[in-house]
């Protein structure tokens, strides 16, 4: 707007800037942010005509309030001029577009998967002829397409594709975080602002021109639109008035500049202009393809003559001159009027879902249950393609417009339900109290998104459960014969709160309540009834019901994915669905589906755990711990602190692995929270483990389990199942360990899981006393099809296989099972475990290099061994030292790896040695 004859007056460094931009080599993207009015689409003009000047295909794309809420409708605009090349994709490529065009039912991408179908799609479209992205008003663009643009823009170098995005100053936008580059774009200068006035207007009143170039300070649109505005105040007022009171901003002065002219308007005029700024129609000569039919604007050359409209030249439809005309449209519109324009779009969007689902909640004031009924299938579809929060707001308009207080009820509880997955407990509580039809807190739908608010922000795991019991046995006594979406919810989050309880009473009154409900109960809530309660007396066949229920991706809400892979944890497959868990978390917290993504954060944890990624596994735990603690879900906080004091305990950090234990079991046991309170009690057994400390390690797991059963409803009880046994052993209790080895097997524990069936044949070499069933039993916790996935499982079995094998066959066996299990834990980070291997393999005779992570003995450890070293036993050196006998073991412990000893009786040379080496 501020050039003239083709020349852009005031922007010389704007330019040189842009013109740098488009002939650089290879793929980059650029932002151009400034005040409205300024000169933004001028200089995106003046790219586009760079970009054909360098031969290159433009795709041009605007950002529009009005489907600021729809999943992906800005990325439609870029995808639609290419969709000739998408067939050209593979296919894991191709069903990704499918999903975001609307063309498949299956799992939303994440926006990384996305992202990179993107890319993909764009390098093959730009290996034809160079590519230009251009798009403006970027801060109206909805969030999933920004975070996608944000995605590839990172990643364009490289490549034949520019990005160019232009954004409005003071206007928040998902751009803001994604890290492109920037030019600022400033008012004109002094000197460039009267050129560009007097070029435009030539003749203006000295006292008219001062007015307006102190008016406009530099904005390009308020130097153009002003001077008009002025000279036609009424005769006999000052031009000052016609600009109104002071205090007053640039873009509301320009609005009433654009307020004056449509109100000179005929109604059939105005009715056509709202309808296009309502349904958002482009400004400028940006036009683009859109997902679905744009409204087009008719017999509207009376706005376009007094500088409202102008007319595309690629399409000779009718754009707004600027977002400043659209804006002011509709702020002048009564209500009545606006709402008769949505009417009459929700008509022309008769064949897109979301789309007339949008204008009905707009145009219809009175209850109307066909309507409330499409915009709850809205809800359903943007859930399905990503669109959580979009979701929960359609939903609460449908509540509104519904006309029985029952249907009310109904989806007031199912926007809450959404709205507590997505992390929103305040809102979900909202919700839950703005429902006051008669007996609406008692319904069932109150009781489900009060009870998620409940449980997730404080633990309340009592008061939750004696609710969601009672609405489920007040459905069961009212006689419900079908399959109802109401009664699953009921009974999915009794599971879950069960789980946290790990209550027994209370998970047998659910298999009594829910046994009689046959089909009423879904098969994935089946599921988790045997997974997640007792997998060791309920979890033959959950594997192949896990594998099966996940074949099925187009039937998966979030919160299934979600209750799935926490099946999938207590049967020990995550593994398999990490990849799918991690695209749904990816996108679950980018559109601000928080809750689920929490759970899924805990369940990738886990696998890095489980599998070895220790360190990635400590990352994903600290993001866990700070979008949890940032979102106040106490029960997330102290979960997520649970897992990381167990990591820490697996990695010797036994000082921060209790400081977690006591902060957690400090919270949940008053609580009730008996899942957490077993973690703690985990922590402690694997801390003393780790610390060498036995009888410590056996009291905390004998806490969880007796030695020959496995307590009902306590997960740990079989994950715990090689601590129990190591510690009986190391501590003289073989009946005990041999006697808990063979409740494993005769349990059925191998049939349950691959990392049960491993840690049971490795409980049961360690314990057997008939030397052909030691060697069977080891060989097939080594050579089991799933040991690598468990590596510090499979080490440990490894390092007492060693031990066995320097006692009963010679030092030269001993080493390579040593070798492999010292190589495992220095890998892992698991030091006292390396030292103690470590020290195995110098007693085997080979040549091991300390551990870096050896430290010198403390002068408290150096004390202790000089007082074993002369003979005195533990309980003396803890009478003169002022320590426990215990404490005493623990430290003595310690000492064996650093001095690579395996024996109380080997420190006096020992330590003769480590003392010369000292003197030397």
């Amino acid at each position: 707007m501020e050039s003239i004859g083709g020349a852009m007056i005031g922007r010389e460094r704007e330019q040189k800037v842009l013109s740098e931009f488009v002939t650089a080599p290879g793929g980059r993207a650029l932002v151009l942010r400034g005040d409205a009015g300024v000169g933004k689409s001028a200089l995106l003009e003046h790219v586009v005509d760079l970009a054909n000047a360098g031969r290159h295909r433009v795709v041009r794309a605007t950002g529009v309030e009005a489907e600021s809420e729809l999943p992906f409708a800005g990325l439609h605009q870029f995808l639609y001029p290419l969709l000739s090349h998408i067939d050209q994709l593979d296919n894991v490529h191709r069903r990704v577009f499918d999903v975001v065009f609307g063309r498949s039912e299956s799992s939303p991408p994440s926006v990384m998967t996305l992202g990179i179908a993107v890319l993909d799609l764009l390098s093959l479209a730009a290996s034809e002829k160079p590519l230009m992205l251009v798009l403006d008003d970027g801060q109206w663009l909805d969030g999933s397409s920004t975070e996608v643009c944000g995605f590839v823009g990172r990643r364009l170098t490289g490549s034949s594709v520019k990005l160019v995005v232009g954004l409005r100053s003071n206007v928040p936008s998902g751009f803001d975080t994604a890290a492109l580059s920037e030019l600022t774009v400033p008012t004109l200068s002094a000197h460039a602002s009267e050129e560009l006035l007097d070029m435009r207007h030539p003749g203006l009143d000295p006292r008219i021109r001062r007015l307006v170039l102190a008016e406009a300070q530099g904005n390009a649109l308020a130097l153009l639109e002003l001077p008009p505005y002025v000279r036609g105040a009424p005769q006999g007022r000052r031009p000052e008035a016609a600009l109104g009171f002071p205090g007053v901003t640039l873009s509301q002065r320009l609005q009433q500049v654009y307020g004056s002219r449509i109100e000179a308007l005929g109604d059939g005029v105005r009715a056509e202009l709202l309808r296009g700024a309502l349904d958002g129609v482009e400004a400028g000569s940006a036009s683009g393809h859109t997902r679905g039919t744009r409204y087009r604007m008719s017999d509207a050359d009376e706005a376009a003559a007094c500088g409202l409209l102008d007319i595309d030249p690629a399409s000779g439809a009718f754009v707004f001159r600027h977002p400043l005309v659209r804006s002011t449209v509709v702020q002048m519109a009564t209500p009545n009027e606006r709402r008769a324009a949505h009417a009459v779009l929700a008509h022309v969007h008769r064949d897109d879902l979301e789309r007339r689902a949008t204008h009905l909640a707009a145009s219809t004031v009175d209850p109307d249950e066909e309507v409330a009924a499409t915009l709850e299938a809205a809800a359903d579809s943007a859930t399905l393609r990503g669109g959580a929060l979009a979701a929960v707001a359609w939903l609460t308009r449908a509540a509104e417009l519904s006309e029985s207080s029952a249907e009310r009820s109904r989806r007031l509880g199912s926007a809450a339900y959404i709205a507590g997955h997505s992390g929103l407990l305040g809102h979900a509580r909202q919700l839950i109290h703005s429902d006051t039809g008669p007996g609406s807190h008692d319904s069932p739908a109150s009781v489900i998104a009060s009870g998620y608010v409940a449980f997730f922000e404080d633990g309340d795991v009592r008061s939750s459960q004696r609710q969601v019991f009672a609405a489920i046995e007040n459905m069961r006594d009212k006689g419900v014969r079908e399959p109802d979406e109401t009664l699953t919810r009921l009974i999915d989050l009794l599971l879950a709160i069960n789980q946290y309880a790990s209550d027994t009473t209370a998970w047998e009154r659910t298999h009594e309540l829910l046994a009689p409900l046959g089909d009423l109960v879904s098969p994935y809530s089946r599921i988790y009834q045997d997974a997640w309660g007792d997998v060791v007396r309920r979890g033959a066949g959950v594997r192949r019901r896990v594998e099966q229920a996940f074949s099925d991706l187009r039937r998966l809400e979030p919160w299934d994915i979600t209750r799935l892979g926490v099946a999938a944890y207590h049967v020990d497959t995550l593994s398999h669905y990490r990849p799918l868990i991690q695209r749904t978390m990816d996108r679950e917290v980018e559109t601000g589906a928080l809750a689920d993504a929490m759970t899924m954060q805990h369940l990738i944890m886990l696998d890095q755990i489980a599998v070895g990624e220790w360190d990635e596994a400590e990352r994903t735990g600290q993001r866990s711990l700070e979008l949890t603690t940032a979102h106040r879900h106490g029960l997330f906080v102290h979960h997520t602190r649970a897992y990381l004091g167990l990591l820490a305990a697996l990695r010797g950090q036994v000082e921060r692995a209790r400081e977690l234990q006591a902060a957690v079991d400090t919270w949940a046991r008053p609580r009730g929270v008996g899942f957490l309170t077993q973690i703690t009690d985990a922590i402690g057994t694997t801390a003393a483990l780790a610390e060498g400390d036995y009888e410590a390690a056996y009291l905390h797991a004998i806490g969880i389990t007796p030695p020959g059963t496995f307590q009902p409803y306590a997960h740990q009880a079989s994950r715990t199942l090689l601590d129990l046994v190591e510690a009986a052993l190391h501590t003289g209790r073989a009946q005990q360990a041999r006697t808990h080895a063979l409740a494993a097997q005769h349990t059925g524990l191998p049939d349950i899981s691959p990392r049960l069936a491993l840690t049971t044949y490795g409980a049961l070499a360690m314990t057997a006393t008939d030397p052909t069933e030691a060697d069977h039993m080891y060989h097939q916790a080594e050579t089991h099809p799933a040991a690598t996935h468990f590596p510090f499982e499979l080490a440990r079995i490894r390092l007492a296989h060693g031990i066995r094998l320097r006692h009963t066959q010679g030092r030269k066996a001993a080493r390579h099972p040593l070798t492999l299990a010292a190589d495992t834990f220095q890998r892992l980070g698991a030091p006292t475990w390396a030292e103690r291997a470590q020290a195995e393999l110098r007693t085997a005779g080979a040549q091991a290099a300390p551990s870096p992570h050896l430290a010198a003995l403390t002068w408290q450890e150096r004390r202790i061994a000089d007082l074993a070293a002369g003979g005195l036993t533990n309980k003396e050196i803890g009478e003169r030292m002022h320590l426990s006998p215990r404490t005493v073991s623990s430290h003595l412990y310690r000492v064996f790896p650093k001095l690579g000893i395996t024996s109380r009786a080997a420190l006096r040379d020992a330590l003769g040695k480590l003392s010369s080496d000292q003197n030397a």
